[in-house]
C-alpha cells in the first residue's frame, strides 16, 4: 500500500451520477450542478445532498424546502459541466443552455425535459445543514425519460474526470437478504 492524498479520496467514494438541482425563488427558475449526494434509505425515499451558501441555489433550498433533482445523461454531459462554472445570480442558465423546463407535478421548480430522469423532492431535514450543508430530501414524485433509455448517467472523479456506466453484473439471485427491494 502507499499513501494517499486524503482531500482526493472523494474521487475513489463518488456515490453516484452527476445530478442537477433545479429550484425556483419567486418565480425565477434556477439549476446548479453536484456531484454530493447519497440515496439514504429505501422507504420513504430519502436523499443526502450537499448544497451550501456558497451555491446561488442555497438560498431558495432553504426557504422554499423543495427541489428538483435530475439525472442528465452522457449526451449532454458539456451543458452540466458549464451550469457548474457560472451562477444563477447572474446567468439565467436554463436559456443559457438551452435546457426545456417542464412543470414539475407537486414541486414548484422546474424539471428538465432534456434530463433522463426528474425526481421531485422536499426538503425533510436540515439538522445538519449549518455544519456540514447536508440537505435530507424525500423523493415525493419519480419521473423517467423514455426518450433516453439508450442513454447512460455520469459519474465525476474530480478535477474534471469522467466516467460512464458500462457493462452491468446481475447478481440478483445472490441478494437473498435483500429480496423485498427487488423489482
Amino acid at each position: 500500500m502507499e499513501t494517499y492524498p486524503i482531500d482526493k479520496i472523494y474521487r475513489q467514494i463518488e456515490p453516484g451520477s452527476v445530478l442537477l438541482v433545479c429550484t425556483q425563488n419567486k418565480g425565477v427558475p434556477n439549476v446548479m450542478t453536484t456531484g454530493f449526494q447519497m440515496m439514504i434509505q429505501h422507504d420513504p425515499p430519502l436523499i443526502g445532498a450537499i448544497v451550501g451558501p456558497w451555491d446561488y441555489s442555497y438560498k431558495a433550498l432553504v426557504k422554499n424546502q423543495e427541489c428538483v433533482l435530475t439525472i442528465p445523461g452522457i449526451d449532454i454531459i458539456e451543458k452540466v459541466v458549464d451550469i457548474g462554472n457560472c451562477s444563477g445570480d447572474s446567468d439565467n442558465k436554463f436559456e443559457k443552455f438551452n435546457l426545456t423546463i417542464i412543470p414539475a407535478s407537486i414541486i414548484q421548480a422546474p424539471m428538465i425535459e432534456d434530463c433522463l430522469f426528474n425526481i421531485e423532492c422536499k426538503v425533510v431535514n436540515t439538522d445538519l445543514v449549518d455544519r456540514y450543508n447536508l440537505f435530507v430530501l424525500e423523493a415525493v414524485a419519480a419521473w423517467k425519460n423514455p426518450d433516453k433509455d439508450k442513454i447512460k448517467p455520469f459519474h465525476h472523479h474530480g478535477n474534471g474526470v469522467f466516467s460512464t456506466e458500462g457493462k452491468s453484473i446481475n447478481l440478483q439471485d445472490r441478494m437473498t437478504k435483500w429480496k423485498i427491494f427487488q423489482d
